[in-house]
Order: C-alpha cells, then sequence, then structure tokens
C-alpha cells in the first residue's frame, strides 16, 4: 500500500520536476560549462575548455574582493537596520494596525515598487544638479552634500535600500507579534509586568525565531543586491558599489568575459548555498 501511494505521488510531481528540470537545469549546465571554460561572444559556440583558469582569474581579481567586500557590508549593515527597524513598527503599531488593519497597505507602499523603479526615482530626487533635495538644502541652509559622491554614495544606497524593504520585516514581525497567545500578556499584566518587562521576557523570546529568519532573507537579498543600486548609481565612483551581482554583470555584458562571469556565479550561488546551509543548521540547533 505504502509503494503504490509512493508511486502515486511520484506520478503526480513528475510534470513538475520535469518542467524544473527544463526551465532551471539547462540553464544551470550551460553555465557550468562556460565557467570551465574560455568563452568570448566570438566563441560563444564552441567553448574552449581550460578548467579551472577562470576561477584562478576571479579569485586574482581586485575588483571581485572589492565587490564580495561591498555586498557582505551591504548585507549586513541594511538587515540589522531594517529588522531593527521593522520590528520597532510591528510593535508600536500593532495597536493602530489591530484598529484599523487598511493602514497596513499603506505601511507596504515602498515594498510594492520595483527595485529598478525605486533607484531611478532615488536618482532624480537626490541627482547634484536637477534634484529637489539637493536644490531645497542648499536653497534653505547655503549647503548641500553630493549624495552620489564618493563621501555619501555608500550610505546612500543603504538608505534606500532600507526604506524600501523595512516593511518586509515589518510584516513578518507583525505577523509573529499578533501571533502571541494573549492570554501571555494578560497573565503578565496581572502580575504587575511593565510593558518594557514584558517585551523582554515574554514577546522578544517567542519572536526570536522570526527575527533570525527575516535577518537571514534580509541579508541574502543584500548580499544579491542589483537592480535598485545599479540604476541609482551604477558601480558608483571608483567602483565603489559594486556588488556582487553588478560585478558579474558588467564582465559579462561590458567586457565580454563570458567564463569568468561565469565562474564568479558559480561562486556566488556556491555562497548562498553554504550561507543557505548554515541558516538551516543554526535554526535546527534552536530547536527544543
Amino acid at each position: 500500500m505504502a509503494s503504490r501511494q509512493h508511486r502515486e505521488n511520484a506520478l503526480l510531481a513528475s510534470p513538475l520536476v520535469l518542467f524544473l528540470l527544463l526551465i532551471l537545469g539547462f540553464p544551470t549546465v550551460l553555465s557550468l560549462i562556460y565557467g570551465f571554460s574560455e568563452t568570448s561572444f566570438e566563441t560563444l559556440m564552441q567553448p574552449q575548455f581550460s578548467g579551472l583558469q577562470n576561477f584562478r582569474d576571479v579569485l586574482g581579481d581586485p575588483t571581485f574582493w572589492q565587490a564580495a567586500g561591498f555586498s557582505l557590508r551591504f548585507g549586513l549593515i541594511t538587515a540589522v537596520l531594517q529588522c531593527a527597524l521593522g520590528l520597532a513598527l510591528a510593535v508600536y503599531l500593532a495597536p493602530l494596525v489591530r484598529a484599523h488593519p487598511w493602514t497596513v497597505a499603506i505601511l507596504i507602499i515602498p515594498m510594492i515598487v520595483a527595485p529598478a523603479m525605486m533607484g531611478l526615482m532615488y536618482r532624480l530626487v537626490l541627482h547634484e544638479f536637477a534634484g529637489p533635495l539637493p536644490h531645497y538644502l542648499y536653497q534653505w541652509f547655503g549647503w548641500s552634500p553630493s549624495f552620489l559622491g564618493p563621501a555619501h554614495v555608500f550610505k546612500t544606497v543603504v538608505l534606500a535600500e532600507t526604506l524600501q524593504w523595512t516593511p518586509f520585516a515589518f510584516l513578518l514581525f507583525l505577523t509573529a507579534y499578533q501571533s502571541i497567545p494573549s492570554e501571555l500578556r494578560e497573565a503578565a499584566s496581572v502580575d504587575g509586568a511593565r510593558p518594557l518587562r514584558l517585551f523582554w521576557k515574554i514577546e522578544w523570546p517567542l519572536m526570536l525565531p522570526t527575527v533570525f529568519v527575516a535577518l537571514f532573507i534580509r541579508f541574502i537579498d543584500g548580499f544579491r543586491v542589483f537592480d535598485n543600486i545599479y540604476t541609482l548609481v551604477g558601480s558608483g565612483p571608483g567602483g565603489s558599489t559594486t556588488s556582487m551581482s553588478i560585478y558579474i554583470y558588467e564582465t559579462f555584458l561590458r567586457r565580454g568575459e563570458i567564463g569568468k562571469a561565469m565562474a564568479a556565479a558559480i561562486l556566488l550561488f556556491l555562497t548562498a548555498f553554504l550561507l543557505l546551509a548554515l541558516g538551516q543548521w543554526l535554526t535546527r540547533r534552536r530547536r527544543p
């Protein structure tokens, strides 16, 4: 009986498995072939096997390590900021959301806009010569920083990413906060627990798994960031905002080094896979 059910499940799942193999398998195999070959646009149809040469070229490229350092720093900072702000908003606005659920639709508007469109919007608003924000800062205070210049560009892209994706963390934390049984809060209130102590002793421990998941998701998303930064400032002054994804894009399309770009993409995939495995391992360790 069990074997029959197993065959039926396999039969039902086979169309989805075949679809995924067709859609994901072919690009993956092609990327592996190009990653281990000397490939350019001229030799795209006839790649020449070169072993690990592309990986040696990538690992020996200072721009790659600059991009890796930027992605790591950007992912960590934005993940922490988004989760801290999202948690604060979820706890502070929970009574308002409970009374007026429609306010959630307003709070998540930045998350709905396409990241590329957000990058273009910030580029227009912050442009040194045509942007309204620098114009009015100079008109009112006689001073206006170059938001997209070398001194402030990292803070600008971090702020843009944080403002757009804090609503995502807010939704996760709001759901976790509202799922805490009201009996726990009532019992703590009867015992005389103040709101701050109630949060640290009861609500925070119950929300901690959600905090960990949110931090991990936002770090992965920040580490592989591309569209909003690229439309806002490109690779930045001196390549200061070149993320791993931007590095792969420019290596592939601008320099035509397809094999090297695919090797960098494979390294990025392996890094993300290892981080995901580490996150799952840490999650299992936290379970009782």
